[in-house]
């Protein structure tokens, strides 16, 4: 969802015209259509369009510093990826299932190769005993033999999380929302007034938001206590 979409829904679910906003605001009808189209360029520059943000979302009833943020991310030549304010406030952390993936191959591998020397050994050990009558070395090579063989898949034996799921509910007001699920943006834009999302991740879920105070937050089945207040801005990290 872009910034003109964005613009152009609240506007709609507001049950405002392009006229009644223009007059109410004093921007021309032809730059109200082309900022709903996402077409910035001739609001004469970010102060100005900053502006023209500031007085539609006071008109059409959506928080004006949503509308900045979002004009910041998608036009202003000021502003950074939100993904790189994210990692340099530690919200994000690249996942670590790659590094647990990896020992897990030469884990198994040694298990298997364990398995099978321990096997060579008690077919051995009962040829042995067979030829010479010496059950006694039999029974000594297997009993040394086993317990390496199963003590060895609980000493590489690694525990994982379960699954974090998280769930919004837009109950008293709108919202912009961020969500990065796992390292990865799941969903970027407004959420209204009755509107609910819901996001699983298997090791981690990252969320920015604005207006905490109108979102109800379930955290796997929990409801959670009010992140923030009215208007504000908060970022949250789920493990």
């Amino acid at each position: 969802m872009t910034l003109g979409s964005t613009i152009r829904d609240a506007r709609e679910a507001a049950r405002i015209s392009v006229a009644a906003l223009s007059e109410s605001t004093s921007i021309r009808m032809g730059l109200l259509l082309e900022m709903e189209d996402n077409n910035f360029k001739h609001c004469g520059g970010d102060t100005y369009a900053r502006g023209h943000l500031r007085n539609i979302g006071n008109r059409i009833g959506l928080n004006p510093q949503i509308l900045i943020d979002l004009y910041n991310e998608e036009h202003s030549t000021e502003h950074r990826a939100m993904q790189d304010l994210l990692v340099e406030n530690n919200i994000m952390q690249v996942p670590r299932e790659a590094r647990t993936i990896s020992w897990k191959i030469p884990a198994l591998a040694s298990v298997s190769i364990l398995f099978v020397i321990a096997a060579i050994q008690i077919v051995t050990s009962n040829q042995s005993s067979t030829t010479t009558s010496t059950p006694s070395v039999s029974a000594s090579q297997s009993a040394s033999a086993a317990p390496s063989a199963i003590a060895t898949p609980t000493a590489v034996a690694t525990s994982k999380g379960g699954p974090v799921s998280l769930t919004l509910v837009a109950s008293r007001g709108n919202s912009y929302i961020h969500i990065i699920v796992d390292g990865k943006t799941a969903e970027k834009g407004s959420l209204f007034q009755g509107e609910t999302k819901s996001f699983t991740g298997k090791n981690v879920v990252s969320i920015y938001l604005s207006n905490p105070a109108g979102l109800d937050l379930t955290l796997n089945g929990k409801q959670l206590a009010p992140l923030g207040g009215q208007n504000e801005e908060v970022r949250r990290t789920f493990r």
